[in-house]
């Protein structure tokens, strides 16, 4: 996967693109997480790989120490419901804990 920043973007200046690694195009990073992963992408090495498909689109996995990103077994399986209603019970499974900005 390949993020790409979108600094020219009319609906958003902050806008990432997310591409395949065929180079296509497969949606956004969400507007949300955008400003802050844009600012990691200029300062650091950042990967990313598809994790899988979801009813919003998909979710994707992102290492911001250079390193590839690691996908557990309990990651890839889809449990059904709404996107968040299995985090409890896969502790393994995105979204990770989010540690406040240092």
């Amino acid at each position: 996967m390949e993020l790409r920043p979108e600094p020219k973007n009319k609906h958003d200046p902050h806008a990432i693109a997310v591409l395949s690694c065929r180079g296509v195009q497969i949606g956004y990073l969400s507007a949300e997480r955008a400003p802050r992963i844009g600012g990691m992408l200029r300062e650091r090495e950042v990967q990313a790989v598809f994790q899988r498909q979801a009813a919003f689109g998909a979710w994707i996995r992102v290492a911001f120490d250079g390193d590839a990103p690691v996908l557990t077994d309990a990651m890839l399986v889809d449990h059904g419901g709404d996107e968040f209603s299995h985090v409890d019970a896969e502790p393994d499974f995105y979204p990770d804990e989010e540690y406040p900005d240092n």
